[in-house]
């Protein structure tokens, strides 16, 4: 395993009812980046990443920090890895700051009460998403982003060496994809957290991510830095579909898809 690596694959596969959706994925994730996972609906996309995060039977091999995923006790890896799935669910009567504590349960004994650190980590967790003056409010009032924005707190208050999130901008206005996307930069800026996102909006994986990989029919088509990997051919190929690129006056690459099949 890279000694700068703190998740590496090797022939990861994934059989869900008798059919493999996922085929020996070789992956590396070094410490501190921002990796995307991107390709078509239904290529295999969060089954690798629910596998990556032991949600999910796997054959193959993974390395986490060193030793076999399959290795680690579940509350030793829930102190150490963190998953945001689509759409998670909660009660909506629950409270962020309710939500939020629900991140230090890997901490404690078995029915351990939360300790002071345990509130120290919250108070962080929610200082670091912006949402200390919403502790009290009740999740059903709280707008897409801010919802968001809770439960990735809850995901921190793990305090978690690698988050997984599974298109954290589903359903989110322009706004709030653009909320949750800069959070997500400054968590990996300013806390060297490492990051793995799906997504689906090619633009944003040129924009925030460090490291992209590209999946197709569950298999790895193309690995490397967005701007090098992320081309006009690259979604002819892998999306069916054509795209123009422009240039920002930020300086920034932009792709827009124009026509489909």
């Amino acid at each position: 395993m890279s000694a700068a690596a703190i998740l590496q694959t090797k022939d990861l596969s994934v059989t869900l009812n008798k059919k493999e959706i996922v085929h020996s994925l070789n992956l590396t994730i070094e410490t501190g980046s921002v990796t995307a996972v991107i390709g078509p609906n239904g290529c295999g996309k969060s089954t690798t990443l629910k596998a990556l995060a032991r949600m999910l039977p796997y054959s193959g091999s993974v390395l986490f920090e060193g030793k076999e995923l399959r290795s680690f006790g579940s509350k030793s890896l829930a102190r150490r890895l963190a998953i945001l799935t689509q759409a998670p669910q909660a009660p909506l009567d629950l409270t962020v700051g309710d939500l939020v504590e629900r991140g230090r349960f890997p901490h404690r004994p078995f029915l351990g009460r939360s300790n002071a650190e345990d509130k120290e980590q919250i108070a962080w967790a929610l200082e670091e998403t912006y949402l200390t003056p919403f502790k009290d409010r009740l999740l059903n009032t709280l707008s897409g982003g801010e919802r968001q924005r809770a439960w990735i707190a809850m995901a921190l208050a793990q305090r978690p060496r690698l988050l997984f999130l599974d298109e954290p901008t589903t359903y989110l206005d322009i706004s709030h994809q653009l909320e949750v996307m800069n959070l997500v930069r400054r968590l990996n800026e300013e806390l060297g957290l490492t990051i793995v996102m799906v997504l689906h909006d090619i633009n944003q994986v040129l924009h925030y991510c460090r490291q992209v990989y590209v999946i197709k029919d569950g298999r790895l088509v193309a690995a490397g830095e967005p701007e090098a990997v992320i081309t006009k051919e690259l979604l002819r190929t892998v999306y069916g579909v054509e795209a123009d690129e422009f240039t920002t006056a930020a300086g920034r690459r932009v792709l827009l898809p124009y026509s489909a099949g």
